[in-house]
């Protein structure tokens, strides 16, 4: 009940529905003046009860808030005495957690229950009354509010079934989501519901017109039929009203429209205005609506709304936007509310107030609770000043229209204060703002209206007691600037009404100053300006020149730009602007197309805030002024008067303007104006709205319709938020997230996912939770060929020497994590497997003793500070024991530690925890290290985790008819949804979740479009992607939507984002309330076949395989996944199957890596040799070891497919070279020309062909790939990228009995040519890269399999990412994301190169051709300097942190993202 307001339409297809009532005895008085008894519900009935916890403060026992009751019948009366009936409270328990509280199954204190549960199948009813059940179109029944109970029935099903022939309960089944009874004291909220309008007076009625006296509005009334059937105006335009004044201040919960009787005038829509005065309107927004209500369809039905949230007001206003067509404007109506108590105090703004001193002696309360109602026309004051000891004071503020929560301490200046929170706006708009304040301890909430601030105070105010409160006056001015100017009501302590206490002369509450009990309120009559088509026209002035001319007005606005006043200057032929630009105020006098005067003043006018303007002409000077007191002005000197002698235009002007007396060259304003003054005159608005006075389009007069839209900001994820007048636009720079409102987080989820976008190992800011609360976070994905690992730091990853300090027994090392704490845990929790390294190294230092002792040391894991742990790497949790101890390998067998034998040399006890729970290791503690001798080091490597949890979560949906449903969506304001499919089928509902009226679903409605429809209650909105490829080619395809007050947006694969915006002023809660559907829908139509993987709703996967496991038609998990990613696999990479997943098979490829993406490189020096023997001819018959299959292949040869890249500044130089034990051989080479030439020696009787390329220049030092492939006698060659070069050999045969591969020196060249050998002898110096020689990589064997492979390596021989193009650039950094970059390429995971490039790199290498170009002898001396340097290091050797003794062995492990390749400096010039 209390959700969003709809019409109470009586259901027609359950008004026939009939049912026993059940009626209080005639002596029972509990009930008097209540509504009538409830209904009994019919047998069959299902249905939910639901609570609302605001009633009344209830805990349930269970986790998930939730108690389910199975009873067999449910009887819902009013209670007559305190005792009830035999039989009538009994409670059958649906499960053993839910028992009944009262003996025998009866539920205690009867006389707070509105309704029985009784398990009796035959109950005697007491009365026969019939009365027929009215259910709201939300599912409401009746109205459950007496005086001592509180029970909300919702959500009631249709499923009704009756036993007409008896009046008796036969039986019913209820399911009782939440059943709340409130204890004594706390009483049902007050019912608020009676007629407000029918008993009213006719003097209380007004009208902008009437079409006659029987028209008149007196006969509004609803359900009325004198006069004409109710009100009709004059002319029927969007410019009349109809006002009611209900004659005091009053609560208004409801209101209801008729059309008039018995004609076809009815409106169709209507805005609703309330007022405490008559003047200055505020127009009613439902929460998650537009400002207008939908109102009738015919003239007698009765359409009600139920206000969201009730308002307190003295004067009603309905303004018809709509009507029927065919007819005019008729209206009856009524409201519904209650009388409003208000005490009222005024303060006059210079030191009036009220101060209230608590008694010392008295016990504080642990929570202060203070609670007023304020309005005001001023934006600074101060409302409230709590004082406590040692004069730590708490003041609630107004400032610029916010309010605003400070904390000072002591009576320091304004400046000392520390700003808590600021809650609000346009506060100062001259209209009540309720302001709750409540402190429990150290916490405290702030509410302004409807909006809360939940913020946690300085630990100081934990025992603070208030000691005085201080409310209007600024008591100390030191601290506070200003007093508050405005009224107060219903002022409450911690329930104390403190102006009821001033007026009976209570001696702790102090009047200070002028203080009165009433509001008096100026009346400052605003107009509203709030489209295109706005402007006002008003008269000028007959004032003579000689006395000059003035214009004042006050404005609001959000927007930049826009006129703000306009009026021609006849005697000139000229004309004079008054506008906005850039958010300044600007004047323009134009003459014939010339400006002869153009000035400016003030900035920043679009803050919301009022601002006075003011134009003067006087004595030949013109003046424009902005904020006089404070403000700023602009003045130039005329040569002609100014004068306004026909009309001026305020905002814009008329859209058919004929006489061109009104131009316009800028944008129409769009704000509020008010206080219009012309030559000191104050222009009557109210004259204006009647008609009386001047002209106007589209204007709201005596309102401002201002709204801030950034209060409270939808802007997400710490977005900044701006808006104009209409809109309101999130700034997601530097914040991870995007879209419309910084929802959508710009990273994946985890390492897993970005290798599956085809990255590399590198560092990646992940986000774990996509769009939920926890902040993305920079962490190193290490993609190897077999797992992804996600590497987390801390401060000390080092191997640390241990020491003993003189009176320290212990040492205690605390690790800081580069992750927050909830990003840890969410981290952890999402990963297949994470693991830490944990190791001591000891030399006289034991470590756990035994496990029936106590350790000497341990270690803390785990979520927060940690829990202790006393076992350590390598062991199991809880053991007291080492790795060694569980393989029962250590070096003393008594204990289960290496470090426990207590040895003078040195020894370690080392292992990986993987222990999920007990990670990550939070703080070690070492205690034997005191003792003379006792020496240690310490090592705790970074946290790995690998595999996502979510990324595979799948499910496969073998017919259409199959689905699975999960509790109801809730995502009210904002939504996104994200999920892989693949599929055969051309059709399918993906997810469906539906409301009473509102819905959500997404669903491939043809073989290449995907929709994403939704229907918040403005109208179903549907935004689609069509593909250009089939999307039912079961591979996998990802689909993204997002849907936030502003727009809604689909993204599929990688195809460009479709959106769709929603109404400015629209609905934008979506209500929901029926179970998820995945995979198909509630009507079981359009289901969807095919596999769903990694489905996210704001960032929470849901578990599809688990709800799978016990769904009938969806099988867990969902194989195939090489279609997708296959193509990933580079360089003849094979891709291979797994159950969560795919991997490369990189064996056939001369490449590694998790992609085969590594190029597999070497530096050779002249002296340099890799042989690769092929299988002699006995060997074939063999069973060969398992190793992989680049490693050997077959002798004879009908072609090759050679394939490898090189860098050299070498020439002649020999590449390649492969023999055979016939004498034949094949040769590539760089000749003394620097082309490159191929030699092929097939048969051994034969001179050798020499096969040349035409490109020049290889011996150049930059990178160049070559590909070879020859078929008995064809041959191609091709260089880099450019043309193959087609070849024919003389000799169609075989390369019989290859025997050896040979990459730099040829050591054995017996059988090579004279020529060719010479050149053999000399080596290869330079870069070898990705060498492929058909199914063989022997460069890749050599230097990744050297004792599995047949490979002879001879001289220096070092591996480097010289074949990589990257590599041309020494001194490129590592790669990484950053949260500050929101290019493309943060979007699609590849990962940000920060390349270093300085000046001095360019400079040397200008130096370096220069002296190869002058000087040949330092050449030749750079060469053996750059030799010095060839050597890899494949590891970088850390000491520890601390001084190490001679006889220290161990060196410190470094981490594999901190692995590096050598670049080398130099290419071999």
């Amino acid at each position: 009940m209390g959700a969003a307001a709809q019409p109470n339409v009586v259901m027609d297809s359950l008004s026939s529905l009939e049912v026993p009532m059940v009626q209080p005895p005639p002596s029972s008085g509990l009930l008097a003046d209540q509504p009538p008894p409830l209904p009994v519900l019919a047998v069959g009935q299902q249905f939910f009860l639901e609570a609302n916890p605001s009633k009344c403060q209830f805990h349930l026992p269970h986790a998930d808030d939730q108690v389910l009751y199975r009873v067999k019948t449910l009887i819902l009366r009013p209670m007559s005495t305190g005792h009830a009936e035999k039989g009538d409270v009994d409670v059958q328990a649906a499960n053993t957690n839910a028992t009944p509280s009262g003996p025998d199954g009866a539920l205690s204190e009867p006389l707070r229950l509105l309704g029985f549960l009784t398990a009796q199948p035959h109950l005697p009813l007491p009365s026969s009354a019939v009365r027929r059940i009215s259910l709201g179109e939300r599912g409401e029944v009746g109205r459950l509010s007496p005086p001592a109970a509180v029970g909300l029935l919702s959500s009631l099903s249709r499923r009704f079934t009756a036993d007409m022939g008896t009046k008796r309960t036969v039986g019913i089944i209820a399911q009782v989501a939440l059943l709340l009874f409130c204890s004594d004291g706390m009483s049902g909220e007050e019912v608020c519901d009676s007629p407000l309008v029918a008993s009213l007076l006719p003097s209380s009625f007004r009208s902008s017109s009437q079409l006659s006296s029987s028209h008149a509005p007196v006969f509004a009334k609803l359900n009325r039929r004198d006069g004409a059937g109710g009100w009709s105006p004059l002319i029927s335009d969007r410019y009349q009203w109809l006002e009611v004044d209900l004659g005091e201040r009053t609560k208004i919960t409801a209101v209801a429209t008729q059309g008039r009787y018995g004609s076809s005038d009815w409106l169709t829509s209507y805005l609703l205005m309330f007022s405490d005065m008559g003047h200055n309107w505020k127009q009613y927004r439902q929460e998650d609506s537009t400002g207008s209500f939908t109102a009738n369809t015919n003239a007698d039905s009765v359409i009600q709304y139920k206000l969201q949230q009730s308002t307190i007001a003295r004067f009603l206003r309905l303004i018809p936007l709509d009507w029927n067509p065919s007819g005019r404007i008729g209206l009856r109506l009524e409201a519904y509310g209650c009388s409003y108590p208000s005490d009222v105090v005024s303060f006059d703004g210079s030191s009036s107030g009220l101060e209230y001193r608590l008694n010392s002696g008295a016990s504080q309360a642990s929570i202060d609770v203070v609670h007023l109602n304020f309005k005001t026309l001023r934006n600074t004051g101060t409302l409230l000043q709590a004082e406590g000891h040692e004069g730590l004071t708490l003041s609630v503020e107004l400032e610029r229209g916010k309010l605003l929560l400070l904390l000072r301490e002591g009576r320091t200046s304004s400046h000392d204060s520390q700003h808590i929170v600021t809650l609000g706006s346009l506060l100062d708009d001259q209209c009540w703002h309720a302001v709750t304040m409540e402190r429990r301890g150290s916490h405290l909430n702030l509410t302004v209206d409807k909006h809360t601030e939940r913020v946690q105070i300085p630990a100081e105010f934990s025992h603070w007691d208030i000691q005085k409160l201080s409310v209007g006056a600024a008591q100390n001015p030191v601290i506070s600037k200003k007093s508050f100017h405005g009224c107060l009501e219903n002022l409450l302590y911690n329930g104390h009404k403190m102006i009821e206490l001033v007026r009976h002369s209570n001696p702790q509450v102090t009047v200070v100053g002028n203080v009165t009990f009433s509001c008096s309120e100026s009346v400052s009559v605003a107009v509203t300006f709030p489209g295109p088509q706005s402007f006002l026209q008003l008269p000028g002035t007959t004032a003579s020149s000689s006395e000059g001319m003035s214009v004042g007005f006050q404005l609001r606005t959000w927007n930049k730009a826009g006129l703000l006043l306009t009026f021609n200057l006849p005697q000139q032929g000229g004309v004079l602007w008054l506008y906005l630009s850039e958010a300044r105020l600007r004047l323009q006098i134009h003459k014939g197309g010339k400006v002869l005067l153009e000035l400016s003043a003030g900035a920043a006018l679009n803050d919301g805030q009022w601002h006075s303007v003011e134009l003067n002409s006087r004595r030949g000077r013109l003046t424009i002024s902005v904020d006089t007191e404070e403000g700023d002005s602009t003045s130039a000197s005329l040569s002609f008067p100014i004068t306004v002698e026909n009309h001026l235009f305020f905002g814009g002007c008329p859209a058919e303007n004929d006489r061109q007396d009104c131009r316009n060259p800028f944008s129409v304003f769009q704000g509020c104006m008010r206080s219009l003054m012309l030559n000191n005159q104050r222009m009557d608005l109210i004259m204006v709205q009647q008609k009386q006075l001047g002209n106007y389009s589209n204007l709201q007069i005596d309102m401002c319709g201002i709204i801030d839209r950034c209060s409270p900001s939808r802007c997400e994820h710490g977005g900044r938020c701006s808006q104009s007048w209409t809109v309101f636009h999130c700034n997601c720079s530097h914040s991870g997230y995007s879209g419309a409102t910084c929802h959508s987080s710009v990273y994946e989820q985890s390492c897993e996912a970005y290798k599956h976008n085809g990255n590399t190992s590198g560092h990646f800011y992940i986000d774990v939770d996509g769009s939920g609360p926890i902040k993305p976070q920079l962490v190193y994905c290490n993609m190897t060929e077999e797992k992804t690992w996600l590497v987390i730091q801390h401060n000390n990853t080092d191997l640390t020497r241990v020491r003993p300090s003189p009176g320290v027994n212990q040492q205690s090392v605390h690790f800081d994590y580069s992750s927050a704490e909830e990003q840890l845990l969410a981290v952890i929790s999402q990963s297949d497997h994470c693991r830490q390294e944990l190791s001591y190294h000891c030399k006289k230092s034991r470590l756990l003793n035994t496990p029936e002792g106590s350790p000497f040391s341990w270690w803390l894991g785990g979520p927060g500070p940690g829990r202790i742990q006393t076992y350590w790497g390598g062991a199991h949790p809880g053991s007291q024991q080492c790795a060694c101890g569980l393989q029962g390998d250590c070096v003393d067998l008594q204990h289960y530690c290496n470090c426990d034998a207590d040895r003078m040399e040195w020894t370690e006890d080392s292992g990986l925890l993987t222990h999920k729970e007990s990670l990550p290791i939070r703080s070690l503690l070492l205690g034997d290290i005191h003792r003379p001798g006792s020496e240690g080091a310490y090592r705790v490597g970074p946290l790995q985790c690998h595999g996502d949890k979510n990324f595979w979560n799948a499910a496969f949906f073998d017919k259409e008819t199959s689905y699975l449903h999960f509790p109801t969506f809730h995502a009210e304001l904002s939504a996104d949804i994200s999920f892989l499919f693949k599929t055969t089928a051309s059709s399918g509902v993906f997810l469906e979740n539906l409301g009473i009226r509102d819905f959500i679903r997404i669903e491939l409605s043809s073989s290449t479009k995907v929709v994403f429809s939704f229907d918040v209650g403005n109208g179903p909105l549907e935004v689609h992607v069509e593909s250009s490829i089939s999307l039912n080619d079961n591979r996998w395809h990802r689909v993204r939507a997002e849907r936030n007050v502003k727009e809604a947006s689909l993204q599929l694969d990688d195809l460009p984002v479709a959106t769709q915006e929603t109404p400015a002023d629209g609905h934008f809660h979506l209500q929901l309330n029926s179970q998820l559907f995945i995979g198909g829908t509630a009507s079981r139509q359009k289901g969807f076949q095919g596999c769903l993987r990694s489905l996210q709703l704001n960032g929470v996967t849901l578990d599809l395989e688990e709800r799978a496991k016990i769904t009938p038609g969806v099988q867990p998990g969902c194989p195939g996944h090489c279609s997708s990613y296959g193509s990933l696999c580079q360089n003849q990479g094979r891709c291979v199957e797994r159950v969560k997943g795919f991997h490369c098979d990189c064996s056939l490829s001369a490449y590694t890596g998790v992609f085969c993406q590594t190029e597999v490189s070497a530096s050779f020096k002249s002296g340099t040799s890799v042989s690769y023997t092929f299988k002699e001819p006995y060997e074939l018959s063999r069973n060969s070891s398992a190793v992989p299959s680049s490693i050997y292949s077959d002798m004879t040869l009908r072609g090759e497919n050679i394939s490898l890249s090189f860098r050299t500044n070498q020439s002649p130089a020999l590449l390649l070279y492969v023999s055979s034990h016939y004498r034949e051989y094949m040769a590539l080479l760089i000749n003394k020309h620097d082309k490159l030439e191929l030699r092929y020696k097939l048969d051994s009787n034969r001179e050798a062909e020499v096969l040349k390329s035409s490109m020049r220049s290889l011996a150049n030092g930059q990178l160049h790939t070559v590909t070879i492939r020859r078929l008995t006698d064809s041959l191609s060659v091709q260089i880099d990228q450019n043309p193959k070069e087609e070849f024919n050999l003389t000799v169609d045969g075989d390369f019989n009995a290859i025997k050896l591969l040979v990459l730099g020196r040829v050591h054995d060249s017996g059988d090579l040519d004279p020529d060719l050998a010479r050149l053999a002898s000399l080596g290869f110096t330079g870069c070898l890269s990705a060498v492929h020689f058909n199914t063989i990589s022997p460069l890749k064997a050599a230097l990744l399999h050297p004792d599995t492979s047949p490979v002879i390596i001879n001289g220096p021989l070092s591996q480097s990412n010289c074949g990589s193009a990257a590599s041309a650039n020494p001194y490129a950094a590592e790669n990484t994301h950053h949260l500050s970059d929101q290019s493309g390429s943060v979007g699609s995971g590849q990962p940000l190169v920060n390349a270093i490039r300085t000046d001095s790199a360019l400079i040397g290498g200008v130096i370096a051709v220069v002296i190869f170009m002058v000087v040949t002898g330092l050449v030749i001396a750079a060469r053996f300097l750059y030799r010095r340097k060839d050597t890899y290091q494949n590891q970088e050797v850390k000491g520890v942190k601390q001084e190490d003794s001679q006889d220290f062995p161990f060196s410190n492990q470094v981490d594999s993202q901190n692995l590096s390749t050598e670049n080398p400096k130099e290419y071999f010039i």
